[in-house]
């Protein structure tokens, strides 16, 4: 009877601890070997429908651990150690890379300690990959031709298990006043289009421009400060090929001829001759480029 009493418990108890050890412990998604590859296909397949010239891309698991990478043609050598910095990253801290560029960037909020973290590569193009709300690895991509292409590409890789399109799943674009201000004070792109049909340009013109066309770019133009005379219409003079889709002349024959003042819009469609002349010192504006 003791014996019998004896096995009792022990069969009681051993249920019991196991009962108790699933209680303690979770299952969780993993990412294989045949999933990482499927990341890659993934971006590769958006770096060839936008014709992207390079790029490196590397897969890590949910510990950083590398589990794939592939470097495109034409792609410089450090990229792949850069694309997996941003994929450890990505992974490690939970978040895209690009809120960790932007954070150390900002102004007056600049994290530049950051930078001194092990494992730690705060440049946009390192994305998490979720698969049911679980993150299960890290896409990191380096050496396209932009931050932000290097970004579109690792969206496209890590929607492979959701089927987003990167371009629809790309995050909202901002730009504070002080970074807006320093793009007018020289004249420079706001947003790089690459891999999109658009661009955003922070124009700044001191003195008239040469009659230029754009053979696949249509120029919607917002003023925002000064008056230019503006022509467009007509044939450009003594036009040349100065880049692809690019025509530049020293001037434009016939055309039609309208004065800018703050707050006018005017769109350009593409294969347009258009010049600016008589422009005040500083003659700001927006223009965004859609092709």
């Amino acid at each position: 009877m003791t014996r019998r009493i004896s096995w009792s418990v022990v069969i009681v108890v051993g249920l019991l601890l196991s009962r108790f050890a699933s209680a303690q412990t979770v299952s969780k998604k993993t990412l294989n070997l045949e999933g990482a590859e499927r990341v890659i296909a993934a971006a590769k397949a958006y770096a060839q429908k936008v014709n992207a010239p390079g790029g490196v891309i590397a897969v890590v698991d949910d510990g950083g651990n590398l589990m794939a990478l592939e470097r495109l043609d034409g792609t410089f050598a450090a990229g792949a150690n850069i694309s997996i910095g941003k994929a450890k990253t990505a992974v490690l801290f939970k978040k895209p890379t690009r809120f960790f560029e932007e954070l150390i960037n900002s102004s007056g909020k600049g994290r530049t300690v950051m930078t001194a973290l092990n494992d730690f590569t705060p440049l946009i193009g390192g994305i998490p990959i979720t698969i049911d709300g679980e993150i299960v690895g890290g896409v990191g991509v380096s050496g396209a031709s932009s931050a932000q292409q290097d970004e579109e590409l690792a969206l496209a890789g890590a929607g492979a298990f959701s089927g987003k399109d990167a371009v629809s799943a790309a995050p909202v674009s901002f730009f504070d006043k002080e970074t807006v201000d320093t793009a007018f004070s020289k004249g420079s792109v706001l947003l790089d289009g690459n891999g999109r049909n658009y661009m955003v340009h922070a124009s700044r013109r001191e003195k008239p421009g040469q009659a230029e066309v754009h053979t696949k770019d249509a120029d919607v133009i917002y003023v925002l400060q000064g008056t230019a005379k503006f022509v467009a219409g007509g044939e450009v003079v003594d036009g040349k090929t100065v880049a692809q889709d690019e025509i530049r002349g020293v001037g434009i024959k016939g055309g039609e001829t309208r004065q800018l003042a703050k707050g006018d819009v005017i769109v350009v469609p593409n294969g347009v001759p258009h010049q600016f002349q008589d422009v005040t010192n500083p003659f700001l504006y927006y223009v965004v480029k859609v092709r």
